[in-house]
């Protein structure tokens, strides 16, 4: 029985070795013949460790005698899974509303493309009245002061006339808040202005218009202008030219009856110019960079997967996405980065 055993054993390593032999490979003949020697040499109770083993080893080993090692797709299939795993957060609901975590769903969108152009606010001259008395006289009495609101047809002080020693009545001749004063009881009126009454119910943005953008402005076009970190809609009511200046000026008519705006205030103004729609668009504040790529969270149920995403033309709100979602999907709207972060933390334990 025991030299049945040994001569199996040495025919199999033969074959190895011719196998190996015949691939040109002498790294494998060598240890063939070195196990071949080990058969030999050794007792009943290595021979059948060793017939074990090259059982083992022959049904590891191809055809040319190479040991089998994944594949490259295996290797690609394992690290794909495993780059989709680091890209997974859990968050259960309750937390994720405790945190602010909101959603939207992916879809149509129109885009609205902007130029952006910079001016102030303005009175026009119809808002401001600057009141002289009709004939010379003495000032009998005044009966307002400096930031009264009036309208028009209150009284504003009595004159009495040099000529004819009569008292004649000065009046408002529109309605907002008195802004200068100039008269006085006792006091002789001559030719000066008395009063000055601005109306600030509105202001108009005056913004300036380069060469470069002037083709594309145009009224009835769209503005969204930002003031003390509010954003204000309106429309461009008249584009004329800046006398003595380089550029035209988009007159856009604001209402102030809030009294928060003054003239004089600085503005940035971008206008409309086109319009177009974004089969799939998501909100520009969702978009993460994770990983050297720009993307979004996609939900399912408690999970939030990273989707790297192709993106096209963009407003101020939405950005179009051309690849890497569909319309329809549920995505990560608001404080986004806070998955990210997950993410980024276990990614570093990970490798720690």
């Amino acid at each position: 029985m025991k030299n049945n055993t040994t001569t199996f054993l040495i025919v199999l390593l033969c074959i190895f070795t011719s196998q190996a032999l015949a691939s040109g490979e002498h790294a494998h003949e060598s240890e063939g013949n070195e196990h071949h020697h080990e058969h030999v040499d050794g007792d009943n109770a290595a021979h059948d460790d060793n017939h074990e083993q090259n059982a083992q080893e022959q049904h590891d080993t191809d055809l040319d005698g190479n040991a089998h090692h994944p594949s490259h797709d295996e290797h690609d299939g394992n690290e794909e899974y495993e780059h989709d795993e680091e890209k997974i957060s859990h968050i259960d609901s309750d937390l994720a509303e405790q945190v602010g975590i909101e959603t939207d769903v992916a879809g149509a969108q129109e885009l609205h493309q902007t130029i952006t152009v910079y001016g102030a606010l303005a009175t026009g001259p119809e808002q401001l009245s600057h009141v002289r008395a009709r004939f010379e006289g003495m000032v009998k009495s005044v009966e307002v002061t400096i930031g009264d609101s009036v309208k028009a047809g209150d009284l504003l002080a009595k004159v009495e006339s040099n000529e004819s020693l009569k008292t004649y009545k000065i009046l408002a001749p529109i309605s907002g808040m008195l802004v200068q004063r100039h008269a006085n009881t006792g006091e002789v009126t001559q030719d000066q202005v008395l009063f000055s009454i601005a109306n600030f119910e509105f202001l108009w943005a005056e913004l300036r218009v380069y060469p470069a953008q002037q083709a594309a402005v145009a009224q009835e076009q769209e503005v969204h202008i930002l003031i003390n970190n509010q954003v204000k809609e309106a429309v461009v009511n008249h584009v004329i030219p800046a006398l003595d200046k380089p550029y035209q000026l988009a007159r856009v008519k604001l209402d102030n009856s809030d009294s928060q705006l003054s003239p004089g205030l600085l503005v940035e103004a971008r206008i409309e110019t086109s319009s177009i729609t974004a089969p799939t668009a998501v909100k520009k504040d969702a978009v993460q960079s994770l990983g050297g790529r720009e993307g979004i969270f996609v939900k399912h149920d408690d999970e939030y997967e990273f989707h790297a995403l192709v993106l096209g033309r963009s407003d101020d709100h939405y950005v179009e996405v051309l690849k890497g979602i569909e319309a329809g999907e549920i995505y990560v709207s608001e404080n986004s980065y806070l998955i990210k972060a997950d993410i980024e933390k276990s990614e570093a334990e990970h490798d720690h």
